[in-house]
């Protein structure tokens, strides 16, 4: 039985059915079933309610039929055939006895013809139905033997029909009821048994009457139910084969099963009401079949039906005690095994456990547990199982209910010891039940612990668990997010998700760290909880998890000190760390505790082995190659380094090994993967930015690498070169990480070296000005941003639908092209693109480049150059830095991502700024200077995306930055080197690249002479091509400024390249005019270009937006170059100048006449130095009175100057003073008159007429020495040219002596600041007195160390009487300029009484420019001096930078024979915030010390102009002291000159003179003709002067004749009579002829 049960537990409905669809092929039944199947069925499968019936030809019955019953099967349910009377039987009287025709009836029935009998029969019944009182005995015996089961179908259903009605009749004795039971009950047809049945139902009263039968009934039905059962179970098997199918589309139960049923609820009636008659025997013969009917069948109603019945018989009865194991095995396997039949079953179990029987129940239940087999009979193993797994069920529901309410109590300790019998178990449902019971303990109907735990110890039910949650697949269990799986069990395919190992672990696990949770301190089992928890590592979620590693971190139980530590870590290790399904914090928690354990074990390391500490760090690098996890590796890496930074070779060698490993596993899933999907840690989504959780693991590795060098740099300097050469095949791979190369490359391009050539990493790299160049910074791409958004809706939507045109300005920082565009032509390898489209992975300033702080102090054991004669430490070993340049060139080849590709560019000229960190890699920087020369030339550099808003030209003006970087290797260049260089910055003049490339230039011009003097025909015709290019004219200006001051460039200039730099800057002049003029004409009432402001009148150049070149500067700068280039042109070739010079000086855009007192005091200044390079000349404090004698003295307005004459009356002598805008002039001349005779005249004789009129001392005035010098007469036609005399009063004196204020140079002051090492804040600064030997150095080439006390010159605020501003300080002038320098070195220092240095302030910070020496070591900040006025610093940084011992001696070598190598500087201007870019140096540059103060002295110079212009920028155009002189004079004109005036005629031809008497004063007041619009030259003229803005100079140089016969004669013959009539000359050409003193020289 228990055999036939266990053998159906396996069978599934699916693949053998019970009861097959309509049109299933018939199978062959199997021997299978029973309540095993039952389960199956409800597990995944389909129950049989009852299989439907054989279909056969129908049975015939004497009564009506909607359908007659099949004659080879049982007939329909006897109910619900019930035979009722026909209308057309009239009803009858009750009589006593019969009437003749149920006489006639009687007699057929007894001696009739079958026929006869069964009419007879049929109609009997009906009277005896109606008529009680007739003789139903005599008619039963009259009619009983048609029921033999010979008879025919209709005969026998006429007898029991008959029969049926006769043990109906209520006044029956009990032997008469004892023969209608034997006769009812005796062997019958099989296929009457239903009529049968109905009969005895009848005859008993549905169960309530047995008399007559007491003691028979019981048997009978119990061999009735086996006998029925025997009949259902073949006609299902006939049903299974498909002998007979159902009709289509019915469904129709079979007789048997109706039978079947009915018997057990005739049955329950019998038990329910007759149940005392039965004795133990055959209660328990009854039981037995209810229990193989149980054990054998498939059919979920057949169980029910027994439980019913069962339940019947505890209820009404007592179920026999021999019978009660084997009834409660059943009723438990149903309980556990039929869900649906669950409640039915517990039921009657219930009723057991509350009757007295409740006890040996317990116990039954234990000893199954108890007596579970170790080693199971295979023919057995599935019924012990089933009976296991239902008494674990039933004790499940038992341990639920209170004893309060009659339920027997589980003893908990036998319990406990029957699941541990049978947890050893192999089988998975087994272990499964028990968790469920184990669960049903820890959490109650009320979400409680149930009471019998309370008092006990958890760990051996605690332990069954563990061990039954053994048999579960641990990957199958835990997923990464705590939850758990239930995959297929290959002993339990039929079981539930939710009934599995898993699942249940999983509760009974989230159970107790509940428990844990409320209950942490108080809590008894505790430490029971947590065992288990170890136990079933691999089933606990991340929270329980979390509990553990907290327990063991609190109890330190990984501790040495523990006994079970090793264990324990190995757990925590094993189950927590290396398990790679966990949340990443709970494996940083058990990082936590395995840190702390190796600082303990190094802590006590001389009390223990050394081996643990290596077999620990061992064990967690055994699972960091596979690791995928960012957070964690980003922990695990940290613990790594910091073990690193001690641990021994061999240790330190492991764990750089593994730092390897990480990065080629990443780089072989990424090359398995899709190429352009970037690696962003498995377990995060790309857009998390938290804790770094989206980088890649390669990236956390190069992080580590950074670490392992910067820890080592000081410590092993092998280590660090180890950790070195991994960071540049990180950045070299293309095959690598894009972030992790960047991280590599911001550690590698922050590399420096000092003096001493050790190697340290810089902090902070200044590449703001560059990064933003390609929009990295912050406030660029702000910029960016709002200029595309600015941009008009249809560009956008071509951008938008072009994708690749060039007018695709949008913003991405990511490659996102093709290979072909990404590599330079002379390769064909195709780098991998890993940045999402989109991405940004770097930007400047980047607060997080290095994962942590570089020392301050450099490594004496890394060094980037080792001498043979220096004494360097002996473990030094020296950095290969040509590995990393040979990276950086093969990146330049092959190409690379435009990420990483950009941060070199911007990275790059920075680190070549430090050239002692290059000392070893010489032929490198060679390689490198050529490929960037070829890259430039061929222009083969790789193009920027095409989202990414740049273009070529952005990437070649970040190649020309890194190009002025390795101008500074000069020393390692041949000549022809040198000239390609200065070839490849004149490449990149025509471009957008101008401005770079002009300021590299400028570099060149102090490092490179020889190569730009061979070039700057070159040069300057280049910039001549780019005059119109926006945002350079300043650029190009300051670059001629310079090139003026260093002669020895132009050396070999012929005079028409010197017409190339005075052509660019009159096409700068004609710009600002052309401006000028636009502006008047759209102000009608505004006046014409005046030359004095006019008050009121708005500046106009002063309100010029920056994007417009800042034309008020570059105005007063092409004034400036045209002085200077004057200058520098060779005496004898500077006449031939002049009148081109002055036409374009004095002709206006439109070819009218323009006279601004710029272009005045320029040609002023060229006409005193056109044919004498004298400087000014002061008076004579000699010629005084008491020397010379009677003096007598005049003043004159004459031209654009002051005549003074002081006339000695008796000597002869005299002192002429001319006093011009740009200077002063001064002669002492003496008038020689022939001697007197020393005989006297014969009388009469001519001679005597003069005799006594000659003598010595003779008497002469001023006026004469006027009229016979300067102004001959005639004074032709117009009075404005005549000479003015200025009457001899004390307002005359004193504007003359207001005018000698006036500087006759340009002055401009300069701070000169020095700081000291490691100063930062200004007194500190300001307190320095003494500066570097450099320093010292660089002032003395700065300018002439001259004393102030009596100086006669403008010290620009330096006392010049007390020494309170020190005695010398350093000045610089030529014969445009004046610099005085502010140097707050030589300036007094006395911090008692000055504590805050406000007297050496009170100079710097009014200074426009201040020139920082900074030798602080650290980066100057613009705000270190608060001004208003500081507009500019110029911060001269060594690089590197000396200590004060180190540059003396490097100066000694200098000075003496063995010499020494030039020191280099970083020069690099830094302005207000709005202060536009100005200078050469805005980005820094590399000058040595021999170029460095020139080059500082012009961009000061320069800055300082510029500053000047932009103070006055919005109250007013800035005057130079030349201007304010010229003013002074017109000022003295406009009040002592005449008042009115006759139409002038063409100016006069004296050299003196009048050439420059149509002032601005005059012309202020005197409309002239040559204001007149008649005056104006005609149109083609006009045309001719328009064309030059739209050609470039050297178009314009041949247009311009040379030819001096072409200039019109200004002079007018003495001898002209009054009928010569000359032709007037009228407008420009008149102007410029009045003015070009060239031709009466």
């Amino acid at each position: 039985m228990l055999r036939r049960l266990a053998s159906l537990g396996h069978q599934a409905s699916a693949d053998e059915p019970m009861s097959p669809s309509p049109g299933d092929e018939p199978q062959e039944p199997r021997s299978t079933g029973g309540l095993a199947g039952v389960f199956k069925g409800l597990a995944g499968g389909k129950l049989t309610k009852s299989p439907p019936p054989p279909t056969s030809p129908p049975a015939l019955h004497p009564f009506p039929q909607p359908s007659p019953a099949p004659a080879s099967a049982s007939a329909s349910h006897p109910f619900s055939q019930r035979p009722e009377r026909p209308d057309a039987a009239p009803p009858q009287h009750a009589l006593h006895g019969l009437s003749p025709d149920q006489m006639e009836l009687f007699g057929q029935l007894k001696n009739g013809s079958l026929n006869e009998r069964v009419a007879a029969a049929n109609s009997l019944r009906y009277t005896i139905a109606d008529f009680p009182l007739n003789p139903v005995l005599d008619t039963w015996y009259a009619g009983k033997d048609l029921i033999d089961q010979m008879k025919p179908v209709h005969a026998r259903q006429a007898g029991w029909e008959l029969l049926t009605e006769c043990v109906k009749y209520q006044s029956s004795t009990d032997l008469e009821r004892r023969e209608y039971f034997q006769t009812l009950t005796a062997s019958a047809n099989p296929e009457d048994f239903h009529l049968q049945l109905a009969a005895v139902e009848d005859l008993t009263g549905r169960g309530r009457n047995v008399s007559g039968f007491y003691y028979e009934i019981f048997p009978l039905l119990t061999n009735w139910l086996q006998d029925a059962y025997k009949a259902v179970r073949t006609a299902r098997r006939q049903v299974s084969r498909g002998s007979v199918k159902p009709s289509k589309g019915k469904s129709l139960s079979s007789g048997e099963d109706k039978n079947f049923s009915q018997l057990f609820a005739f049955l329950k009636d019998i038990i329910k009401f007759n149940f005392k008659y039965a004795s133990d025997a055959v209660v328990g013969n009854l039981m037995d079949i209810l229990l193989k009917i149980c054990m054998n069948t498939n059919v979920e109603e057949d169980l029910r039906s027994c439980i019913s019945v069962i339940d019947a018989m505890v209820t009404f009865g007592a179920i026999p005690n021999d019978r009660l194991k084997d009834c409660i095995q059943v009723l438990s396997s149903i309980h556990c095994l039929v869900p649906n039949l669950n409640k039915d079953a517990w039921h009657t179990l219930s009723n057991i456990c509350r009757s007295h029987h409740g006890q040996s129940t317990v116990r039954i239940l234990l000893d199954v547990l108890r007596t579970f087999p170790t080693v199971l009979d295979k023919d057995k193993d599935k019924d012990a199982v089933r009976e296991v797994r239902g008494a674990l069920s039933v004790l499940k529901k038992l341990l639920s209910k209170s004893t309060e309410k009659g339920y027997p109590a589980v003893p908990f300790a036998l319990l406990v010891d029957g699941l541990a019998s049978i947890s050893k178990s192999s089988s998975v449902k087994i272990s499964a039940e028990i968790l469920k019971l184990i669960n049903s303990l820890f959490d109650g109907p009320k979400g409680n612990v149930n009471p019998i735990l309370l008092e006990e110890h958890w760990t051996p039910i605690l332990s069954v668990a563990a061990h039954c949650a053994a048999k579960g697949t641990p990957a199958a269990i835990v997923e990464s997010d705590g939850s758990i799986r239930s995959p297929p069990l290959k002993d339990d395919a039929s079981s539930k998700p939710e009934d599995g190992i898993p699942s249940q672990l999983r509760f009974l696990v989230s159970r107790i760290e509940s428990l844990l949770i409320q209950n942490r301190s108080e809590f008894l089992q505790r430490d029971d909880c947590i065992e288990f928890f170890t136990k079933v590592q691999h089933a606990l979620p991340d929270s329980a998890a979390v509990l553990v590693i907290s327990y063991l971190k609190e109890y330190r139980s990984c501790l040495p000190s523990e006994g079970q530590w090793k264990s324990n870590l190995k757990l925590v290790l094993d189950g927590f760390y290396l398990d790679q399904s966990r949340r990443p914090l709970t494996r940083l928690q058990a990082l936590e505790v395995v840190v702390e354990v190796y600082d303990f074990l190094c802590l006590v390391q001389g009390l223990v082995e050394d081996e643990p500490v290596l077999d620990l760090v061992k064990w967690v690098l055994s699972g960091m190659s596979e690791e995928n996890d960012t957070l964690v590796l980003q922990e695990t890496v940290a613990f790594m380094v910091n073990v690193a930074e001690t641990a021994g070779e061999s240790l330190s060698d492991d764990i750089l090994d593994a730092f390897k490993s990480v990065i080629a596993s990443e780089m072989s899933r990424s090359t398995a993967s899709t190429p352009s999907t970037q690696k962003s840690g498995s377990a995060h989504p790309s857009d998390q930015t938290v804790y770094f959780a989206n980088q890649s693991l390669s990236n956390v590795v190069a992080k580590g690498y950074v670490q392992v060098f910067l820890r080592s740099m000081n410590k092993d300097a092998a280590k660090s070169v180890k950790a070195f050469t991994a960071l540049v095949h990180i950045a070299r791979s293309n095959a690598c990480e894009v972030d992790a190369r960047l991280t590599a490359m911001k550690m590698l391009f922050r590399l420096r070296a000092n003096f001493e050539y050790q190697v340290h990493a810089s902090a902070v790299i200044a590449n703001e000005g560059l990064a933003g160049s390609l929009y990295r910074t912050e406030s660029s791409l702000a910029r960016k941003l709002a200029e595309d958004a600015a941009q008009p809706p249809s560009r956008l939507s071509r951008t938008e639908q072009g994708g690749h045109s060039r007018a695709t300005r949008g913003i991405s920082f990511t490659q996102g092209q093709t290979a072909e565009r990404a590599v330079p032509n002379r390769s064909n390898t195709t780098p991998r693109p890993a940045a999402q489209q989109g991405q940004r992975l770097w930007s400047v300033p980047d607060a997080d480049a290095l994962p942590e702080q570089p020392h301050s102090r450099p490594s004496h054991l890394l060094l980037s150059h080792l001498s043979a004669d220096e004494g360097a430490d002996s473990s030094a070993i020296v950095l290969n830095m040509g590995s990393w340049l040979d990276a950086l060139l093969s990146l330049f080849h092959q190409g690379c991502d435009w990420e990483v590709y950009s941060f070199i560019l911007v990275h790059l000229p920075a680190q070549l700024s430090n050239r002692h960190i290059f000392a070893n890699a010489g032929s490198h920087i060679q390689e490198l200077r050529r490929v960037f020369c070829e890259m430039i030339r061929m222009n083969s550099h790789q193009e920027p995306p095409s989202l990414s808003g740049l273009r070529r030209t952005d990437v070649a003006n970040c190649l020309f930055h890194s190009l002025v970087m390795i101008i500074s290797y000069h020393e390692l260049f041949q000549k022809m080197d040198e000239d390609e260089i200065v070839r490849t910055f004149v490449h990149g003049i025509t471009d957008k690249t101008a401005k770079t490339c002009i300021h590299a230039l400028s570099v060149c011009c102090h490092e490179l002479p020889q190569s730009v003097s061979k070039s700057l025909v070159t040069i300057l015709q280049k910039m001549s091509q780019v005059i119109t290019q926006p945002l350079v004219a300043m650029h190009i200006l300051e670059f001629l400024a310079c090139l003026s001051r260093l002669p020895s460039l132009f050396v070999n200039f012929r005079e028409d390249e010197y017409r190339i730099v005075f052509g660019i800057c009159f096409r700068y002049l004609q710009y600002v005019r052309d401006r000028k003029h636009s502006t008047r004409n759209s102000h009608a009432s505004e006046p014409p270009t005046p030359s004095m402001p006019v008050p009121g009148m708005a500046d106009q150049l002063g309100q010029q937006s920056l994007t417009d070149d800042l034309p008020q500067y570059v105005y007063a700068l092409a004034y400036h170059v045209i002085t200077f280039w004057f200058l520098a042109v060779k005496m004898p070739d500077r006449p031939n100048h002049i009148g081109w010079i002055a036409k374009n000086l004095f002709t206006d855009v439109d070819g009218s006449a323009s006279n601004e007192e710029q272009a005045q005091i320029t040609l002023d200044f060229m006409q005193r130095v056109a044919f004498s390079d004298a400087s000014d000349s002061a008076e004579d404090p000699l010629f005084k009175e008491k020397i010379f004698g009677e003096m007598q003295h005049k003043r004159w307005i004459l031209g654009n100057s002051i005549v003074t004459i002081r006339q000695a009356k008796e000597t002869g002598w005299a002192e002429i003073t001319r006093r011009y805008p740009s200077g002063t002039s001064s002669f002492a001349v003496r008038v020689e008159f022939p001697s007197v005779p020393s005989r006297p005249a014969e009388e009469g004789s001519y001679a005597t007429a003069w005799e006594g009129r000659f003598q010595q001392g003779t008497t002469m005035f001023p006026s004469h020495l006027l009229m016979q010098l300067l102004s001959p007469t005639p004074q032709i036609y117009d009075p404005v040219m005549r000479p003015i005399p200025l009457p001899e009063d004390d307002s005359v004196g004193r504007a003359i002596r207001l005018f000698d204020h006036n500087s006759t140079v340009d002055g401009h002051k300069v701070g000169v600041i020095y700081i000291g090492e490691g100063q930062t804040k200004e007194t500190e600064i300001l307190a320095n007195t003494i500066g570097g030997p450099d320093y010292l150095a660089f002032l003395k080439g700065l300018g002439a160390l001259t004393k102030l006390k009596g100086a006669t010159f403008n010290t620009q605020g330096l006392d010049r009487s007390s020494d309170s501003d020190g005695q010398y300080t350093y000045c610089w002038r030529d014969r445009v300029t004046e610099i005085v320098f502010h140097v707050t070195t030589q300036m007094p220092t006395n911090l008692e009484h000055d504590p805050q240095c406000s007297l050496k302030k009170r100079h710097i910070g009014n200074d426009f420019v201040n020139i920082i020496f900074n030798d602080s070591g650290l980066p100057f900040k613009f705000d270190t001096f608060p001004s208003q006025f500081n507009y500019v610093y110029i911060v001269i940084t060594p690089t590197p930078r000396f200590s004060f011992a180190a540059a003396r001696e490097m100066s000694r070598k200098r000075e003496g024979e063995r010499g020494g190598s030039l020191p280099f500087f970083m020069v690099q201007v830094m302005s207000q915030p709005g202060f536009p870019e100005i200078s050469p140096a805005a980005e820094p540059k590399i000058v040595s010390l021999k170029a460095l103060p020139t080059f500082v002295r012009l961009l000061a110079l320069n800055a300082s102009v510029f500053s000047h212009v932009w103070a006055y920028r919005e109250g007013g155009e800035y005057v130079s002291s030349w201007r304010n002189r010229l003013r002074e004079i017109n000022k003295l004109r406009e009040r002592y000159g005449p008042k009115t005036f006759p139409t002038p005629s063409p100016p006069p031809s004296t050299l003196g003179g009048g050439s420059l008497a149509t002032s601005s004063g005059m012309m202020g007041q005197v409309q002239s003709p040559l204001q007149t619009e008649g005056s104006r030259p005609p149109s083609g003229v006009r045309d001719s002067f328009s064309s030059l803005r739209r050609s470039s100079v050297a178009t314009f140089f041949t247009n311009v004749s040379t030819d001096q016969a072409s200039h019109r004669s200004s002079m007018l013959s003495t001898t002209t009579t009054d009928n010569t009539e000359i032709m007037p000359i009228h407008g420009a050409e008149a102007l410029v002829d009045s003015v070009d003193f060239s031709k009466w020289t």
